[in-house]
């Protein structure tokens, strides 16, 4: 407590002491201190919200100037300018975002009375008013409404805006909304500024979509991973992935290069069973074979896919020149090596 707030709490009556005390108590023990409007709430309401915050929050009214003081003997001056009006002070332990939900969550649909502000546009409805033929329909009219009596009842035809947000309420619009039952502004706890943490924050800070904030922060946080990952950048986070992208590379490496590591060399068998598997099925003599490998023949080839009869017999003719070629090949090599049985035998073992 400053000075000055000390000086000014000693020269206040003994009861006004004991309630300063008291709301200062009450700041001393939560992590979360705010200033809620209640202008407009009847007992009654005030009471029922304070009940269904049970648990959550504490809200303690008192005079103005008693908050004032408990507010600057606790160095919250930040929430001093909005102690004006009927006010209370709101007291949590959850985050000033939990709190404004609470709060939002708690208030209700009321009427609204002749010379109160329209805190958003007025509408009412298109459909069956649900009144007889009467002077209620000339009502409706004279306040903006596109009313007529229609099938033994009064209708209203299209939705109709009686009256924008920010302006007055007449006596005619208030009784006209009370006969129909709309209630178009809501009653509840309006928090106008809470300090947590020592930072203040306005309700415009706290109106967020918490979904949609949850989402861009995944967004975030999956791009800035990926950005790690790619820039080889280790972090907790990151490093068992740029482990594993260094090990399948390493390995591919040390595949296509045949390098004989013992962690490779089941692999570089099933290759190497496979190429041989590959070449013996281009070999037209199965007799130059061993006996494992006898019988093996060459994948079919996909024919492609709409191409055409053309295409594919083009496809057909290219194989088969492919195929003459490597035979003529083969048996070159059979007339310049020897006896081809002979040769790969000795290959094979």
């Amino acid at each position: 407590m400053s000075a000055e707030a000390e000086r000014k709490t000693e020269n206040l009556p003994q009861w006004k002491k004991e309630e300063v005390d008291e709301l200062e108590s009450l700041i001393d023990e939560y992590e979360s201190i705010g200033i809620v409007g209640i202008t407009g709430i009847p007992s009654k309401q005030l009471q029922d919200m304070r009940r269904g915050l049970h648990g959550t929050a504490v809200v303690r009214v008192s005079r103005n100037t008693l908050q004032v003081h408990a507010l600057e003997d606790a160095e919250l001056d930040d929430l001093v300018s909005h102690v004006e009006g009927q006010v209370g002070l709101v007291a949590t332990n959850d985050n000033p975002f939990t709190l404004y939900k609470e709060l939002e969550a708690s208030k209700t649909p009321a009427p609204i009375n002749e010379g109160e502000v329209a805190p958003n546009d007025i509408v009412i409805p298109e459909g069956d008013t649900g009144v007889d033929p009467g002077p209620f329909v000339g009502e409706l009219q004279g306040i903006g409404a596109n009313a007529r009596i229609e099938d033994g009842s009064i209708q209203v035809m299209e939705d109709s805006t009686v009256l924008a947000a920010g302006e007055e309420v007449s006596a005619d619009l208030s009784n006209v909304l009370n006969e129909l039952g709309i209630e178009p502004k809501e009653v509840g706890l309006d928090l106008r500024a809470v300090v947590a943490d020592g930072v203040l924050f306005d309700p415009e800070d706290l109106d967020i979509d918490v979904e949609a904030y949850q989402s861009d922060v995944q967004t975030a946080a999956a791009r800035a991973r990926n950005l790690s990952v790619n820039a080889s950048f280790p972090t907790a986070t990151t490093a068992p992935t740029l482990i594993a992208k260094a090990t399948g590379e390493a390995k591919s490496l040390g595949l296509q290069a045949a390098i004989e590591d013992e962690a490779l060399m089941p692999d570089l068998v099933s290759k190497a069973d496979a190429q041989l598997r590959a070449l013996a099925a281009q070999i037209d003599d199965e007799e130059a074979l061993p006996e494992e490998l006898q019988g093996v023949e060459a994948p079919a080839a996909e024919p492609a896919a709409d191409e055409g009869e053309d295409e594919d017999e083009s496809a057909d003719d290219q194989e088969d020149a492919e195929a003459d070629a490597d035979a003529d090949d083969a048996d070159d090599d059979d007339e310049d090596d020897g006896d081809g049985a002979e040769g790969l035998g000795a290959m094979f073992g």
